[in-house]
């Protein structure tokens, strides 16, 4: 399916880098007039001096992983959101803990132009498997879908066998959500001997999406498999067309590519740490450094999109590192040890392929490992527990000898595979 959503997506790369440019003098005003915590941050920035990417440059990189101290610091989010906490639209907890604030308005999280990339259009239905309890995901899709003009099947987590009714009821045009939900789906349908062959696109996300699931996902009779980036923070970040040729950035976004730990810049292609900034009045973001890894790639889209295009998702820049659609925090992972005397040290292990992510939290013990009385592993039940108390997550539990764990200073390891 051919088309654009608006005229913004094939304007010229200059006039849209002069239009953008031409805007960064009134966001850094509006932040802090409005906005105290970067008020504070930005204290001796003239504002009509930001009028470049060199000047930006010069800005201080607000690290998502900075947040939940700077928020326990000045509550509820750091100072960072320009309108009073009321006047918004909604307010989500995401995993850290960490606050995120919607703004106001239709697709506040200007997530449909990954929806309409897709194929998506109005009068579609799109069954959205996001959740929606309290982090933002599934409103970023609900929001986009409608402003299409889409009805929204508010699905969310869980519960396959109704999904599977919903999709055979219902024929939605659409599955919105995590590649491993709708592996799970689809292979509950193939047992059962379901048909749920209507559903031919999946906008996907909060997950890596190896080919060979893609491949896999098209051969279950998904004709349209992309994806779309995004934080809880900022929202669309980059999304997938049908040239699936890299994620094209969306318009409303400065980006920049940056060397890990600093504010760096970094070339064209070279691999470095994603920064934005966000033209979003309610919560103005100005160099927000994701932590998420990529690079720029050269020219434009063959879809005729003329955005700057990023390789996509190539890991983390820090050890925070996201599981299942849930980011996981070095904070958590010291919060485990503290509980509990005596693990000596910890590591969480998150391993995997296909999007099926599995965490175990390797602990060296002072002494031997204590049993319970009737010769079960009590620490390791305890501590299992908490690990899904503090990550919201189910994971195992594996006791190394001591001096086992690498010395590197990680307490969050990715071993996953993507290809």
């Amino acid at each position: 399916m051919t088309g654009h959503f608006d005229s913004l997506e094939t304007r010229p790369a200059e006039a849209r880098e002069g239009a953008l440019m031409a805007r960064l003098p009134s966001l850094v005003e509006h932040a802090q007039r409005n906005a105290r915590g970067w008020a504070r941050r930005l204290k001796d920035v003239e504002p009509h001096e930001i009028s470049s990417r060199k000047a930006l440059a010069q800005l201080p990189v607000l690290r998502k992983s900075d947040l939940k101290a700077l928020q326990e610091s000045d509550p509820p989010f750091g100072g960072f959101v320009a309108v009073d906490p009321g006047r918004l639209s909604r307010v989500f907890l995401s995993p850290g803990p960490i606050f995120d604030a919607e703004g106001t308005g239709d697709d506040p999280w200007r997530a449909a132009r990954a929806l309409y990339a897709a194929g998506i259009r109005a009068g579609h239905i799109v069954q959205n498997c996001f959740g929606y309890h309290l982090t933002p995901g599934a409103w970023m899709i609900d929001g986009a879908a409608r402003k299409i003009g889409c009805a929204v099947i508010p699905a969310g987590v869980g519960q396959i066998e109704q999904q599977i009714e919903i999709i055979r009821a219902l024929a939605p045009d659409a599955y919105a959500g995590t590649p491993s939900f709708l592996r799970m789906i689809v292979e509950k349908a193939r047992e059962a001997s379901l048909d749920i062959s209507n559903l031919k696109r999946a906008l996907l996300a909060a997950e890596a999406l190896p080919p060979s699931l893609r491949d896999w996902f098209r051969g279950q009779g998904i004709d349209t498999v992309l994806q779309w980036y995004g934080t809880a923070d900022v929202g669309l970040i980059a999304y997938e067309s049908p040239a699936m040729e890299g994620m094209i950035l969306d318009e409303d976004l400065i980006l920049e590519i940056v060397r890990p730990g600093t504010g760096e810049p970094v070339s064209d292609g070279e691999v470095g740490e994603i920064v934005v900034t966000s033209f979003n009045e309610a919560y103005p973001l100005i160099r927000f450094g994701t932590g998420d890894l990529s690079a720029v790639l050269p020219g434009i889209s063959p879809c005729g999109r003329t955005n700057v295009r990023i390789r996509g998702w190539l890991g983390r820049a820090d050890q925070t590192t996201k599981v299942r659609g849930m980011f996981v925090h070095p904070e958590q992972v010291a919060e485990l040890a503290k509980r509990f005397p005596q693990v000596r040290r910890a590591r969480l292990v998150v391993e995997g392929e296909r999007a099926d992510d599995r965490m175990t939290l390797k602990c060296e013990l002072d002494g031997e490992v204590p049993q319970a009385a009737d010769g079960s592993d009590s620490l390791a039940a305890q501590l299992a527990g908490a690990l899904r108390e503090v990550t919201k997550l189910r994971g195992d539990v594996e006791f190394v000898a001591r001096g086992a764990l690498p010395n590197d200073g990680k307490v969050i390891e990715d071993a996953r595979t993507y290809e």
